[in-house]
Parts: C-alpha cells; structure tokens; sequence
C-alpha cells in the first residue's frame, strides 16, 4: 500500500507479547494496550461486556481528517486494501475535476 501514499496502522488492547505476536506477520506498526479513554480519543467502538474495542477502520485525508469509517461487531464489514485503492483514486480523480 506504500506505492499507493496509503499507510496502515492497527491498534489492540492485548498486551505488548501478544501484540507483538501479530506484529510479526504484518508488515504495518501493531498499537497495544489500548484503554477505553484511548479508545473514545480515537472514537473507536469500545465493547463494554469484554472490555475491547471492535474493529473500527477510518481513512485519514492528509490533514488527518476522517474521510471514511467503518465499525464492526463481527467477522464482517472489515475493510480490503484493494477496495481503499479503489476509494483513494476516487477520490483523488474527484479532487482532480474528473
């Protein structure tokens, strides 16, 4: 995704050893420990029964603004890196004027 201007960062609230379980099959930084308090800064969608947030995907603009986001309570809706690709030159054709 880098030769596409798109980077990827993930965050979870295992502790470091089991984030960094998941860190070595992935080739974008792995975020641990995350609280609730982090969770609401970064609006996240925090689970209060289990005490974890679920997947909750945003696409930042270059000032870091949301774009687009995405939250799920379960094995679907993820987003795929093809389909951001896709969404990124959309976007960037529109702000061309095509």
């Amino acid at each position: 995704m880098a030769e596409a201007g798109v980077s990827v960062v993930c965050a979870s609230v295992d502790p470091l050893d089991k984030a960094a379980e998941v860190g070595a099959d992935v080739t974008f930084p792995v975020g641990y420990g995350v609280t609730k308090g982090l969770a609401d800064a970064i609006g996240a969608w925090w689970e209060a029964r289990r005490g974890i947030i679920q997947p909750s995907e945003f696409i930042l603009s270059a000032d870091n603004s949301v774009l687009v986001s995405s939250y799920s309570d379960g094995p679907l809706g993820r987003m795929d890196a093809t389909d951001v690709i896709k969404l990124m030159n959309f976007f960037t054709q529109r702000e061309k004027g095509g």
